[in-house]
Order: structure tokens, then C-alpha cells, then sequence
């Protein structure tokens, strides 16, 4: 097919037809072994540009194509993040969980405990240690929140700490910073009081001078009684820890001289009669034995004085060493004798749950 001027194409810009003169180079031009010698066949010298070929004589200048223009390809080196990963495009095909979103004008302020001034919902949770924000804020839209006993499900929710009960799937969160819930390790020798007139060592002697808000004990171990001694300035709890309708359990280690009779676990789980009433045993496990010493462990969810050491003697086996190594869902574990810990997040959650609060 001809192409001529009637198309509006500039002469210039068509392909040269064979044999054709372009810049110097065609079939006119002189050639010398096969090669070209960069000379015309005028004899005169080969324009600026050219280097033997005609893709070689294209100007780089202003003319120059998109191809000839742009940046060369930069292969992929090791270790690099691929664009995705530089966020430099969005992936559409994302098929896993979305983050719920409010709508913008959803109330939020219309419950009885709403304080403008106070905290977001999940940022007191995560706060509390009960998890990250972000499934703080998934727990709060799946309804398993509740504020005061009403269930939330909006993330705009404002509330005072100090005025407000936070549960999550029934098992409250501390979220009042005030109250202190510690763990004592009670040697032997130390009297169950904050203070005592006759000098003897006492709570007080191992908590520390800094210590400015006051707490109690929950409940006493005996002189002579070493373990778990839970300290709060929480009256609720510590009125519940202590009340027999709770029946919480505690727990201890019990050493008596043996050997000891196979019957005498039987005869403590059914109960014994003391001056008081009857008291028994819920559960009575063998956990050691030496030549002339026993060690026992048993679990009992009476309050009375002196319970255990008062069991054991009625049926002929006087304690030799007693520990108090667990009381509700509290254990002393590892922690060294005569020191006091802080309880986790974790442990007053359960602790707090175990006496329906």
C-alpha cells in the first residue's frame, strides 16, 4: 500500500522504503569488508548522531519516544519488601475480618453511667489487662460487655472508672485503680494484725513504708500457721471471702507424725464432732511420707479457729507444721516466704468471680 500526503502523515515520520537514504546510511553508502565505514560516498564525514546503525541515529533529545525515555528496570534484590508491602497499592481481594464501624451520629450517651469527662470503654479494658484494644472493641460489639449489668455494644462509650462495674462474659474487670488486692506470704512467728501492743512482728512490718493507702487482712492464720494471707482495702470482697454461705475453699499443707492410719482421710471427709459442731474435710490427699513424718494436703472451706490443727488432734495426729497454700483461686506458688506481691489483672478477676461479684 502507497502512503501519500492525501493521509495527512508527515513524509518524515515514514518507515524509509529499502534502498532509501536516511542520515547517511543506505544503499548508496560505501561499504569496506562488509562493514560500515562510516564514511559517505561523497567522501565527506558522517553526521552528528549516527553510529552505524539507524536505530543508533534516533535523537535522544526533545523527539525522543516514551520507550527511549524511560527509567531502566531495576530487578528485585533480596530482602526487599515488595510494593504491596510498602503499601504502594491496595490488595481488593481481602477476605478476612473487618473492624466494625460506628456510624457517625449513633448515640452513645444515653446510658445512666455516660461521663463525657471519663474514659473510652475499651481503652479502660485493654488498661486493665483484659486484652488488646482492638479485641477489646470486637468483645464490646459481640455483646459480651456489660456496664453496670447492661450489656454495651457501641465503642463510643464514655465511663468514670471509679463509678462503674465492667464485666466481660460475667467475670468482672478491676477497673478502679484505689483498690489494692496483695498476696502475703505469713512466716511463722508473725501475728495475723497490722500492729501489735506487745511488740511482737506483725503485718505491717513487711509492707512498705511508702505504702500510704491502709488495707486489712482477710481473715487470720494462727501464730504458729505460715502461707497465704490475702490483703485488700476492698470491703466487699473481703466481707465475702470471709462469709461462710461463699464456702470458699483454702487449702494447706499438713505435717504430723506417722505413719498414718488408711482410714483416717475417710473418717475426716465424713466428719468430726467438736465442741463447736461438726466440721469435715472436702477433699484429703497423701502428698509425702518420711521415716516418722507425714505430708498432707487437704482442702476445707470452714472459717472456724484453728479448724484443721483442731481435726487432726480429735482423731489422734497432732500438726506438726501447717501452710496455707491456696485460698479460692489464689495460690502462693513459688513466691518466697515474707514477701508481699501485688495480685495480676488475671488473678483478681477470678478471685472476684469466685465470690459472685
Amino acid at each position: 500500500m502507497a502512503y501519500g500526503n492525501s493521509h495527512g502523515k508527515d513524509p518524515g515520520s515514514r518507515k524509509p522504503r529499502p534502498g532509501a537514504k536516511r542520515n547517511g546510511v543506505g544503499a548508496s553508502s560505501s561499504t569496506r569488508g562488509g562493514k560500515f565505514s562510516g564514511k559517505t560516498s561523497g567522501g565527506g564525514k558522517p553526521k552528528a548522531g549516527t553510529s552505524g546503525s539507524p536505530r543508533a541515529a534516533r535523537s535522544h533529545g526533545a523527539g525522543a519516544s516514551k520507550r527511549d525515555r524511560r527509567a531502566p528496570h531495576r530487578p528485585y534484590r533480596s530482602g526487599e519488601a515488595f510494593p504491596h508491602e510498602r503499601g504502594e497499592y491496595r490488595v481488593n481481594n481481602y477476605s478476612g475480618p473487618h473492624r466494625p464501624r460506628r456510624p457517625r451520629n449513633a448515640p452513645v450517651d444515653h446510658f445512666d453511667f455516660y461521663d463525657h469527662d471519663g474514659v473510652r470503654l475499651q481503652k479502660l479494658m485493654a488498661q486493665a489487662g483484659v486484652a488488646s484494644r482492638r479485641v477489646c472493641e470486637e468483645m464490646i460489639t459481640e455483646g459480651r460487655v456489660t456496664v453496670n449489668g447492661e450489656v454495651v455494644t457501641e465503642l463510643g462509650v464514655r465511663v468514670n472508672p471509679a463509678d462503674v462495674i465492667v464485666q466481660v462474659d460475667g467475670m468482672t474487670v478491676q477497673t478502679n485503680e484505689k483498690l489494692i488486692y496483695m498476696a502475703f506470704n505469713k512466716p511463722a512467728g508473725v501475728v495475723s494484725t497490722m500492729e501489735d501492743p506487745d511488740g511482737r512482728p506483725c503485718i505491717k512490718d513487711f509492707l512498705r513504708d511508702s505504702m500510704n493507702e491502709r488495707v486489712f487482712h482477710v481473715g487470720r492464720l494462727d501464730v504458729e500457721t505460715e502461707g497465704l494471707l490475702l490483703l485488700t482495702n476492698d470491703g466487699e470482697l473481703a466481707n465475702r471471702l470471709t462469709h461462710p454461705s461463699y464456702e470458699v475453699p483454702k487449702t494447706y499443707l499438713v505435717q504430723v507424725r506417722g505413719p498414718v492410719e488408711s482410714g483416717i482421710g475417710a473418717e475426716l471427709k465424713k466428719g468430726i464432732r467438736l465442741e463447736d459442731g461438726v466440721s469435715r474435710v472436702d477433699s484429703f490427699k497423701l502428698v509425702d511420707s518420711a521415716p516418722g513424718h507425714v505430708l498432707i494436703e487437704v482442702t476445707i472451706h470452714s472459717g472456724k479457729n484453728r479448724i484443721v490443727r483442731r481435726l487432726f488432734e480429735a482423731v489422734g495426729y497432732p500438726v506438726e507444721k501447717l501452710v496455707r497454700v491456696q485460698m479460692g483461686p489464689i495460690r502462693i506458688g513459688s513466691q518466697k516466704q515474707g514477701t508481699v506481691r501485688n495480685l495480676s489483672k488475671v488473678e483478681i478477676g477470678h478471685l472476684l468471680a469466685s465470690v459472685e461479684m
